[in-house]
């Protein structure tokens, strides 16, 4: 080993622990000892690493040096170690893999995380990963396939443990104790379901456990169910487990048949990806795409800065509607982006609350009307808070009082259209059925700057001229 490898090695290893995550440095000596071949020192190096934080190393690399780690750890690769990487990097990563190995960390998988990584090969590929699988991975993975993407049939894994309702504890026990290799690796909770497989009840293995052997099931389970319908959008399914704080919920298909179970993990993700997805949608971006080539990157962010190009043309045609009165008073010119801006801002902020209480089932056609009234309301009071400081600032700068009463005028005008526009146009969009998180960040811009430039220059025109 060189002096540098060392001096690499070692700052890795005296590295104060952080808790969770990969650092730089050993990212950093990871990257170099892969790139000169030491796979001694890297074996070092990932050795004890969580299969999460091999993930992040993974995505951290880039290139021939990714390969040359994977190549390092496919013949003893756990596979949990795809169900933790960016969805980006895993499609990388699932083409330098054969078939044969992919179908091999698919049956090692449980099927919700199985059907995450399916997902994810090629379609030109998925065929042969099927049939390198067994019959009954094979039809687990068909069937999942045939459910609604982002629904409940596609998140809620196969395995489960159901008992029926007239057992005792007893024999609850002992079925457990005799098919434990067959068995979920972690469960909660036991099902119990009558004849026709219909789940009547639920038994937390805490209550399962404190009950004698001669206790039948159905005498302590618990009747209060919540079941997802496997149609269900997951995001439905994220709220019913939020509001009735739920570990895990049975999935049933159209005849109230249990075929699947949803686990309090598997909604962590849910809310994280759902989260994500407004915010990247507010922000004009379609999806994640840290980890897309520069090209694919390019090509998602151009229709929206497209769209952008023409609201800001439709502002700047109001702008030009106004020209003389621009050419006459110059401080205009240097006053307009205030009005504009503050009413952006503002709008934005009401936006934000607005989107996500809609995901969040809070704002409701009940209570839109008061939560209108009081996004108006606020709007108009900034408005007049702000109006009054612009107004001074604007005259003590150009020693004229009627500009700063133009200004601060056409301040109040905006903020209050932005309030109204920050709540009702996510509303609109949903009973138009689309996603309020796509548009409307585009729409209240346009509008608050449509809005704050006719306000302040058509005000200037009729006083100043």
């Amino acid at each position: 080993m060189t002096d540098q490898a060392q001096i690499s090695l070692e700052a890795v290893v005296d590295e104060p622990e952080r808790g969770y995550g990969v650092d730089e440095a050993l990212v950093r000596a990871c990257d170099a000892a892969v790139a000169d071949g030491r796979m001694e020192e890297v074996e070092s190096l990932i050795s004890g690493l969580h299969v999460s934080d091999l993930a992040d190393l993974l995505e951290e690399l880039v290139g021939e040096n990714r390969r040359k780690l994977l190549d390092h750890v496919r013949d003893h690769l756990d596979p949990e170690l795809l169900t933790h990487m960016d969805d980006v990097v895993r499609e990388d990563v699932l083409e330098i893999l054969e078939p044969e190995e992919v179908a091999a960390v698919l049956s090692e998988l449980d099927t919700d995380d199985a059907l995450d990584v399916f997902e994810d090969i090629p379609e030109a590929d998925q065929k042969g990963v099927l049939l390198q699988l067994s019959p009954s991975d094979r039809a687990l993975l068909e069937q999942a396939m045939t459910y609604p993407e982002d629904s409940a049939g596609r998140l809620m894994q196969r395995e489960l443990v159901t008992v029926p309702k007239d057992w005792s504890v007893g024999n609850t026990i002992d079925y457990l104790r005799n098919r434990a290799a067959s068995l979920p690796r972690d469960f909660y909770e036991i099902y119990a379901v009558d004849e026709e497989r219909i789940p009547v009840g639920t038994i937390p293995l805490s209550r399962l456990m404190r009950n004698q052997r001669d206790v039948r099931i159905d005498d302590i389970m618990l009747t209060e169910l919540r079941s997802a319908y496997v149609e269900m959008d997951q995001e439905e399914v994220a709220l019913m487990f939020t509001q009735y704080a739920l570990v895990s919920a049975p999935v049933v298909n159209e005849n109230g048949q249990l075929v699947g179970v949803i686990t309090a993990d598997d909604v962590v993700h849910v809310i994280q990806e759902e989260a994500e997805e407004d915010f990247l949608r507010l922000g004009g971006v379609q999806e994640d795409d840290f980890y897309e080539a520069v090209f694919e990157t390019t090509r998602a962010r151009f229709s929206w800065l497209l769209v952008n190009l023409g609201t800001a043309i439709v502002a700047s045609l109001v702008i030009s509607l106004f020209d003389a009165a621009i050419e006459r008073v110059v401080a205009l010119a240097v006053l307009m982006p205030i009005v504009a801006s503050m009413g952006g801002n503002a709008g934005t902020q009401t936006l934000t609350v607005a989107v996500r209480a809609l995901a969040m089932k809070e704002l409701t056609p009940t209570n839109a009307a008061r939560i209108v009234g009081k996004e108006v309301i606020v709007g108009g009071i900034n408005g007049i808070l702000f109006a009054c400081l612009v107004g001074l600032v604007t005259w003590a700068w150009f020693g004229d009082a009627a500009i700063g009463i133009v200004i601060g005028a056409a301040m109040i005008v905006n903020m209050l259209i932005a309030g109204f526009a920050g709540v009702t146009i996510p509303i609109v969009l949903q009973k138009m059925k689309v996603d309020p998180a796509v548009g409307s960040a585009v729409i209240l811009t346009t509008i608050t700057d449509v809005v704050g430039f006719m306000a302040f220059l058509g005000l200037a025109a009729i006083v100043l001229l």
